[in-house]
């Protein structure tokens, strides 16, 4: 995979087990990329390793007094050059193509999940996070891949280097030969502390992005609070820590890079002792001890790579953890099996359609209606509409559209049959025409779309923003649409919803933010636009519910009542007080004063049973056992009730 091949048409299954075990995942899937990187550096680091042999054969010729060998030497050196240079070129080349398409394949894994599990994501990781892992955490993944094969191609060098010395000048090469494992593996009791503070930097530094990102989303409403100074100290305090977290790590990464520097040093000043001393016993020739010395010089360069993989693993590992954590997770748990009757036959080729319902609450929304649905929980009401559209955020059973589970069906199928949007939908940066850009059926235009969610007056007020532009479909938005009102943003995406055309629709309070008036247009303009499809709206908004054909009242999550606005709102007292904001005090003195109507026709039936009964006195008496004579006691009683009732209604009105 080269960079210009970017992205990957299938990025592969992780194995998120564990921050290592997705590290060798990732290295595996790189094996050609490695390969490439650890033969140029092999012939990098050969080259580097060959000058001072060329160079101890020059020296050995001048004074031997040698042309022939003297040019040689020098073509021998030309040759270490060119490689170095060829080499060093192209391994750069091959360890960067390694870092960006192993940081690029991360990216896209994070990218997948990210969609699978849709808004799920943030309730089970928190969004600093997400953003931790997707930015600094993937340059540092990157980095470990790509630093593999150079350190793999600077070990093997080493050792080529020792046998050589060995064969070489097997006097001074056996003091080489053992030296430099003692060198690489002396750091190695220096790793296990330096990894335990380098995961303590990365934890506290993930925390403070965690506590960055939750602020600057929350600023808005940390202003109207005034809370903004509450939570800058919050961060001073995590920054601080962060601070003397890398310097606690920086201090034994230092001490590290010390004793890569101390030993390669007296490693040096022993064979250059020792190196004189045989010279001057006539055991080993100058240019041998200048190419021993030499070799040893040079390996000190390779020797280097042993502490950056050090440092890129102990950095990585936690990257790769959090990483690993986050691909691990599932869009839900396994689904509890449907009814007999409700199962699909088979997965189907296209998005079904026809009504969708929800078990779990007994929530019914008809094909082809406006559903609205009121729910006194604004938390429940969203979870709902998050199960309509797929994304549960809890195991159980999955919801049906057209009898066909939504969980059964493939994710970019479920997508397009039901598309949900929350109550806080984001805004893209770019051009109005670009935010409308999105995967539709064709049967709504962008205009239709605007018109319904009553833009008109954004369109004005994007193109008076910047006259420059002439059409305001060009006109750049702002990040999340910070330069928007809350309805004008409000209402950009409740028309980018409307554009998609999806066979379901969900809706969580889309227009919240808007004034009464253009509520009321809104709610006509969507039930004109999304006429013969299905629609479900959570609100509380009598403008909206009037203009349903279905209201369900959701109450302790499930179904209370079903019916329409106007019966709902005069039969049922929970529906009432939701849709009203009916207190209380008012809800007692809404049914006081329905008791002292049922009171008032009680008396009202009195004066009436009064006049019957005194009607019955002046007649004829009745046969015994005739209506009349059976009547006429339970007629009294009753009388006789209503006037306790009567008399209780005038001692609580003196009260």
């Amino acid at each position: 995979m080269q960079i210009h091949d970017l992205p990957y048409p299938d990025p592969g299954v992780p194995d998120a087990r564990s921050g290592p075990r997705f590290l060798w995942w990732l290295g595996r899937n790189q094996i050609g990329g490695q390969l490439r990187a650890l033969a140029w550096g092999l012939l990098h680091f050969s080259s580097v390793s060959a000058l001072p042999f060329c160079v101890g054969l020059a020296v050995q010729a001048v004074v031997d007094r040698s042309g022939t060998r003297l040019a040689l030497s020098g073509g021998l050196l030309a040759l270490a050059c060119a490689g170095n240079a060829l080499g060093d070129t192209f391994l750069h080349r091959a360890a960067v193509t390694n870092w960006i398409t192993a940081a690029a394949r991360v990216q896209q894994l994070l990218a997948r999940k990210t969609a699978e599990l849709g808004s799920a994501l943030t309730r089970r990781v928190a969004a600093g996070e997400v953003v931790a892992v997707s930015t600094g955490d993937v340059e540092k993944i990157g980095w470990f891949v790509e630093a593999v094969s150079r350190f793999t191609a600077a070990a093997v060098t080493i050792v080529l280097v020792c046998v050589a010395l060995l064969v070489y000048q097997p006097a001074l090469g056996v003091v080489v030969a053992v030296g430099l494992p003692v060198l690489a593996l002396a750091v190695l009791p220096l790793l296990p502390r330096a990894t335990r503070r380098a995961d303590v930097q990365r934890e506290k530094a993930g925390r403070a992005t965690e506590l960055a990102s939750d602020t600057v989303a929350g600023l808005r409403v940390l202003r109207g609070i005034g809370g903004e100074e509450l939570f800058l100290d919050r961060y001073r305090r995590a920054s601080q820590e962060v601070r003397q977290a890398a310097v606690r790590s920086a201090r034994m990464w230092s001490l590290i890079s010390a004793v890569q520097v101390l030993l390669p040093g007296l490693l040096l000043i022993a064979v250059v002792w020792y190196g004189v001393h045989l010279a001057r016993a006539g055991r080993i020739t100058v240019g041998e001890l200048v190419t021993v010395y030499s070799s040893v010089m040079v390996l000190t360069y390779p020797l280097r790579h042993f502490e950056e993989i050090a440092m890129a693993y102990s950095f990585s590992r936690p990257s790769a953890k959090r990483a690993a954590r986050v691909l691990s997770l599932e869009r839900t748990a396994a689904p509890q099996a449907a009814p007999a009757d409700e199962r699909a036959p088979s997965c189907p080729a296209q998005a079904p359609a026809g009504d969708l319902r929800d078990p779990a609450t007994g929530l019914l929304a008809p094909g082809g209606r406006l559903t609205a649905v009121v729910c006194g929980d604004p938390d429940e009401a969203g979870r709902l509409a998050e199960r309509l559209g797929g994304h549960p955020g809890e195991p159980g059973p999955s919801v049906l559209l057209g009898g066909t589970p939504l969980d059964a069906l493939p994710l970019d199928l479920a997508r397009t049959a039901v598309l949900v949007q929350d109550k806080d939908p984001v805004l893209l940066s770019g051009s109005l025409r670009e935010l409308l850009d999105v995967p539709a059926s064709g049967e709504v235009t962008a205009e239709a779309a605007l018109g319904a969610a009553q833009c008109g007056d954004v369109l004005e007020a994007l193109a008076q923003a910047s006259p420059v532009a002439g059409d305001p479909m060009d006109v750049r938005i702002t990040e999340r649409g910070r330069s928007l009102s809350g309805g004008q943003r409000q209402r950009l995406a409740l028309a980018r919803s409307l554009v998609t055309d999806p066979e379901v629709l969900v809706l969580d309070e889309p227009t919240s933010a808007v004034d009464s008036h253009t509520e009321a247009r809104i709610a006509q303009g969507l039930r004109d636009l999304r006429d013969g499809r299905t629609t479900v709206v959570f609100t509380s908004s009598p403008l909206v519910l009037e203009r349903a054909d279905r209201v369900v009242l959701l109450h302790e999550g499930t179904v209370a009542a079903v019916g329409t606005h106007r019966d709902l709102v005069h039969t049922d007292p929970r529906y009432r007080a939701v849709v009203t904001r009916e207190t209380d005090q008012e809800r007692a003195a809404h049914d006081h004063g329905a008791e002292r109507r049922a009171l008032k026709d009680g008396q009202h039936g009195l004066s009436d049973g009064r006049r019957a009964l005194g009607d019955t006195s002046d007649t004829e008496p009745a046969a015994a056992g005739g209506p009349h004579h059976d009547g006429r006691p339970a007629l009294r009683g009753a009388l006789e009730e209503l006037e306790e009732i009567d008399e209780l209604e005038e001692i609580e009105e003196t009260a």
